[in-house]
């Protein structure tokens, strides 16, 4: 029995073959093109070239060419985009364990490289790996909220997903052909250098093994994919640190990320004495309590929350003033409102601040609220003021705001 990986023999599993690693390969060309997308799509939601406070990947250049005017039709659409992305990125995980596991052989390879078209291959190929797992694992690492990373976890997996997927297009250029042929034919896995030279007898057939890996993804699928639903398919979110049942009975009985007591958040500063919310622009500055926000207009809107990690809330129903009222306050007309920095009662934290584009404050929907579902909004739902806009990342609803500035950023 050979003793090194290096040799074929050494491999001796009877699955590996063209045909298997084809079929792995087409769902991943699939899955993860989806994945790009969608994760440049949340990426442009947080608007990162308007202000410096939403953009946690400095100096990307060029990276930053497709980004656009985040919209606010429809309401749903950051919890659809960023829902898909998660939910997709953890039901293929068993899809791609398996398919690092079928091309394995390849990567003890002797010699490392035959030839420069060779070398550049097997380069690509450390690449496609490394990327493939860094990108996966930070991406679980943040849905599960272990921000375990040696930096923010924006810049790294913005800029890995941009290694990863180059040396994915590059890998999938090269093998799409002769996979599409593997599958159309049907050819039968005995020659090729995925093909053990000396198998061991199987104890599973390759549609079987392909089975459990289906199995596998359609579990992980069912126990994360509840997190964006309402209703009873929340609580099979088993494996989601936002999945289950809704927290707590009454009005402000719904998810939320950091409670107030979490962040710092002191009762004495939120008390209808000491809170005040100071409004600027335009050389001009007010300063209002919550008593003199409740007499200005109210308007409702249902809305719910995305986050980052894939999690949503239903519709919640927001009332409270709307930000182009609040930018009237200091001189501007409703259609003409700029874009506003909100800052937070919370010190600390990379989304303390956060600034929202024009037409984002425009939106008739798009409110500093004061109350959700009839009540008071809770501490930890942002008392006493929190932002509320349709279609955006959570962490840009901004909870216990203190000040907004309007005014082109």
């Amino acid at each position: 029995m050979p003793r090194s990986p290096s040799s074929p023999a050494f491999w001796r599993s009877p699955l590996r073959g063209p045909w298997f690693t084809s079929v792995l390969g087409v769902v991943l060309l699939v899955g993860i093109t989806v994945l790009f997308v969608t994760g440049l799509l949340s990426y442009a939601a947080y608007n990162p070239d308007l202000s410096p406070v939403n953009d946690q990947t400095p100096d990307k250049g060029l990276l930053g060419f497709y980004l656009f005017a985040w919209p606010t039709d429809p309401s749903w659409l950051y919890r659809l985009t960023q829902g898909a992305h998660v939910t997709l990125g953890i039901a293929l995980i068993p899809v791609l364990l398996a398919k690092l596991w079928s091309v394995v052989p390849k990567l003890f390879a002797l010699p490392p490289a035959r030839s420069l078209t060779h070398a550049l291959e097997r380069l690509s190929l450390l690449l496609l790996v490394g990327g493939g797992l860094f990108e996966f694992t930070t991406g679980v690492l943040n849905v599960q909220l272990d921000y375990v990373f040696p930096g923010s976890f924006y810049p790294l997996h913005f800029y890995g997903a941009w290694v990863f997927f180059a040396a994915f297009l590059a890998h999938a250029v090269l093998k799409t052909p002769a996979a599409l042929r593997n599958l159309r034919h049907g050819l039968p896995d005995r020659k090729g250098e995925l093909v053990s030279p000396n198998p061991a007898e199987p104890t599973v057939s390759r549609r079987g093994a392909l089975g459990v890996v289906g199995g596998g993804s359609l579990l992980l699928f069912g126990t994360t994919v509840g997190r964006g639903f309402d209703g009873p398919l929340r609580e099979t979110a088993v494996l989601a640190p936002h999945g289950g049942p809704e927290p707590g009975s009454g009005p402000g009985a719904f998810q939320i990320n950091k409670t107030a007591a979490a962040v710092g958040i002191d009762a004495r500063e939120t008390s209808e004495d000491a809170w005040r919310l100071v409004v600027e622009g335009n050389g001009r500055t007010v300063r209002l309590d919550r008593a003199a926000l409740l007499q200005l207009p109210l308007h409702s809107a249902a809305l719910p929350i995305a986050c980052v990690e894939g999690w949503s809330t239903s519709d919640q129903w927001w009332r409270g003033v709307r930000l182009r009222d609040l930018a009237a306050l200091v001189g501007y007309e409703a259609d003409t409102a700029p874009d506003v920095l909100v800052e937070s009662l919370q010190r600390h934290g990379a989304f303390r601040r956060s600034a929202l584009r024009d037409n984002q404050v425009r939106d008739p929907r798009s409110l500093l609220a004061l109350f959700v579902n009839g009540a008071d909004l809770t501490p930890d739902h942002g008392y006493p003021a929190r932002v509320i806009v349709p279609a955006a990342p959570g962490v840009l609803n901004t909870k216990w705001v203190a000040r907004m500035t309007f005014g082109d950023l």
